[in-house]
């Protein structure tokens, strides 16, 4: 019934999406959106053979029909999709006794490392993973059988969801529009894949990631009470675990010489910047009097906070 049709509010303004410049850059490529749209075949609708210059996705979200892709017919029913690529002559008909319903992106695809004078690297910010990924699918969008199948993995919401988008106006809309697109060429792509393959993705050094972490952690701490067992339950591991990143991965020193560096670089800065007192500047920098850190200063540097800040005061 056309109440339930979830495409219904698209047909009051099919051409709603193809009103907006959309050019999308996803990688190293260009993605000029030519037509993106809902369109209806009432029964018996022939579209003699044509082709384009770009690439046509095609799904049908309901009824049935006939496609002939350059001079081989295949049924179509709802829930099903097929690409006609550039230059691909394609031939459709609804169902004499059937309306058809058909959601068509029209798609132009530039690859601009290809672009003559456009440089070594187009997009030098362009993250390395996604440039992979967009290759990995427009390559396979160049050799996709030229046969129809089951929209397996759901291309078709994304229609609805850039065309909600387009119509509320709220803030990342372009965002939104911009993943649906792709969205759509990944899953069209997924469709052909006889079985799913397992995916990459980029994985961290754990050690060195957790020992970042900690270093921030202690950092923005640092002038409070921070003991080693609070940064480790922050990370959800160990104490013992947190010991042995540090070891690994700070040069062999020990949670309290980090903390103690951190706490004495924000010292020198005061001492510097400020007319602060070396008491105050040894509680709010995390020591527990003026005496202490005048002990652990003169350790460490060969001289007193006063004496520092003699050579070194600005103010």
């Amino acid at each position: 019934m056309m109440n339930n049709f979830p495409y219904e509010a698209m047909q009051g303004r099919q051409d709603a999406l193809e009103r907006l410049d959309l050019r999308i850059y996803w990688g190293n490529y260009e993605i000029r959106v030519i037509r993106f749209h809902l369109t209806s075949f009432p029964p018996g609708k022939i579209v003699s053979f044509h082709k384009h210059a770009e690439f046509e996705f095609h799904f049908i979200p309901r009824g049935k029909g006939t496609v002939i892709l350059v001079d081989e017919p295949f049924a179509l029913q709802e829930g099903m999709f097929y690409l006609t690529g550039p230059e691909v002559l394609h031939y459709q008909e609804a169902d004499p006794e059937e309306s058809m319903d058909e959601l068509c992106l029209h798609v132009d695809i530039r690859d601009l490392s290809q672009v003559p004078d456009a440089g070594q690297s187009p997009r030098p910010y362009a993250d390395p993973w996604e440039a992979a990924e967009a290759h990995d699918c427009i390559e396979k969008l160049r050799t996709l059988p030229l046969k129809p199948v089951m929209d397996t993995y759901r291309a078709m919401p994304f229609f609805l969801e850039a065309f909600n988008a387009s119509q509320q106006k709220y803030l990342g809309l372009y965002t939104t529009i911009k993943n649906c697109i792709i969205q759509i060429l990944l899953r069209a792509v997924r469709a052909y894949e006889p079985e799913p393959r397992e995916a990459e993705l980029p994985s961290r050094d754990m050690k060195a990631y957790r020992y970042q972490l900690a270093l921030e952690y202690i950092h923005a701490n640092s002038s409070g009470e921070v003991v080693l067992e609070d940064v480790a339950d922050k990370l959800h591991i160990s104490s013992r675990q947190l010991q042995r990143i540090i070891k690994d991965q700070g040069g062999g020193r020990s949670f309290s010489e980090i903390l103690e560096d951190f706490r004495l670089q924000e010292v020198c800065r005061q001492l510097v910047e400020t007319r602060w007192s070396i008491e105050k500047i040894a509680v709010q920098g995390g020591f527990s009097s003026g005496s202490y850190l005048h002990t652990v200063f003169r350790k460490r540097y060969g001289y007193t906070p006063s004496e520092y800040r003699r050579k070194n005061a600005k103010v």
